[in-house]
């Protein structure tokens, strides 16, 4: 097998693009940009095109919707506030986040909302780093009342319209009781939105500044935000959503006059848009132990906090029941077994990737994940929404494939 001075086999290099390029000539896949990174080197492969019908081609720089792969990137704002001693892992959030003071908890987290006991104890911050803090997406009970409440109060996303002032967004919030104790059950994704605005309030500036003054700006991530500004616009595709009978594109988001053109009024923590170059220097910061190019982003302890799992053993078996029972909608995809501060850490080996690896997946069809064992950054962004496996099961494939690619 021929070798390259990338940490790759040249065979496995074409083998990682042929296997890419089949999914986007399935017509299934407009276009996607992968980037692979190890011993100092760096691979990418743009293909297909941004419109579904055709027309410009992908390009390295193209822009993409993080949606979820945005939690391992935001969190890191908290991190820093944590290394300053401006917030503390069991502070309660109460000062900051009255809101969520004097928290009622349902007695059954699938019971009617007005039957209620008192929380045992505040939400402190851990509760929100570890996505533990009471309320989110439990995929066991999806018609729960809890679940229709939080949904109402809460969503942003591009069916439900424009997000609210984040003290109009937390006001809703804290009319709702915790399904869980805090600290007692791992939930999905509700735990982030909070943490963002905890982060802006302490630091007393918006989330989009203070993660471009700490993060972005010392990284070099010059293409990544809340929005995408008008000179940039025409490197933004269409964000797409497949009909899940049909198989037909529909636009979820366009690019020019859509949602992510415009600054919006809730900095979502998982609402970042950026490219493969700006992940790829984020992740090889954690990867460096929170160096880069001889600068601290963040400290070595904050970076193993938030890349080794924070979960108990009977968080981490609620959370791979959750996760098994929708496999076979996400080709796998969650069954990491651990958690960390905003994003999954493996705990045992249940496909080709090792034990230790972490990062996250994203509905608009976007994955990003880094390997301390190999030293190797994968990022495999689309603009396909994971409305169909299409999209899970390109990432599924772009990952099989990488790990046999290394040399």
């Amino acid at each position: 097998m021929g070798r390259s001075n990338s940490g790759f086999s040249e065979a496995g290099l074409r083998r990682l693009r042929e296997v890419l390029a089949r999914h986007v000539e399935s017509g299934k896949i407009p276009g996607l940009v992968a980037l692979v990174s190890r011993g100092g080197r760096t691979h990418v492969e743009a293909l297909g095109t941004m419109r579904a019908e055709g027309g410009a081609p992908m390009r390295r720089d193209t822009i993409f919707r993080m949606a979820s792969v945005s939690k391992p990137v935001t969190t890191a704002a908290a991190m820093v506030l944590l290394d300053e001693c401006r917030l503390r892992l069991d502070d309660p959030v109460d000062p900051w986040l009255p809101e969520l003071a004097d928290r009622r908890v349902l007695t059954r987290p699938d019971g009617p909302l007005e039957d209620t006991v008192p929380a045992r104890r505040p939400i402190i911050v851990r509760d929100l780093l570890t996505s533990t803090f009471g309320l989110g997406v439990d995929f066991a009970m999806m018609d729960s009342p809890i679940r229709a409440a939080t949904f109402k109060a809460t969503d942003y996303s591009v069916a439900s319209g424009p997000a609210p002032h984040p003290d109009e967004w937390m006001r809703r919030l804290g009319e709702l009781p915790l399904a869980y104790q805090p600290g007692q059950r791992w939930l999905y994704d509700l735990s982030y939105e909070v943490l963002g605005v905890l982060v802006a309030r302490v630091a007393g500036q918006s989330l989009e500044t203070f993660l471009r003054e700490r993060i972005f700006d010392p990284l070099g991530m010059t293409d990544t935000g809340f929005h995408v500004p008008a000179g940039k616009i025409d490197r933004l595709p269409p964000l797409y959503g497949p009909n899940p009978q049909t198989g037909e594109f529909t636009v979820w988001d366009e690019a020019e006059g859509g949602r992510a053109s415009q600054p919006p009024a809730f900095q979502g923590a998982s609402a970042l848009v950026s490219t493969a170059d700006d992940y790829r220097a984020y992740f090889q910061m954690l990867l460096n132990g929170g160096m880069n190019e001889g600068r601290r982003i963040l400290s070595r302890a904050a970076v193993e906090l938030m890349t080794t799992n924070r979960l108990t053993p009977e968080q981490e078996a609620v959370r791979d029941a959750m996760y098994k029972s929708i496999a076979h909608l996400t080709a796998g995809q969650g069954q990491h077994g651990g958690w960390g501060f905003g994003m999954g850490v493996r705990t045992y080996r249940g496909d080709y990737a090792p034990t230790g690896q972490f990062g996250w997946d994203g509905g608009t069809g976007t994955t990003a994940y880094a390997d301390p064992t190999n030293q190797l950054t994968g990022i495999l962004f689309t603009q396909t929404g994971m409305s169909t496996l299409d999209s899970p099961q390109l990432i599924h494939d772009f990952w099989t494939t990488l790990y046999q690619a290394i040399d």
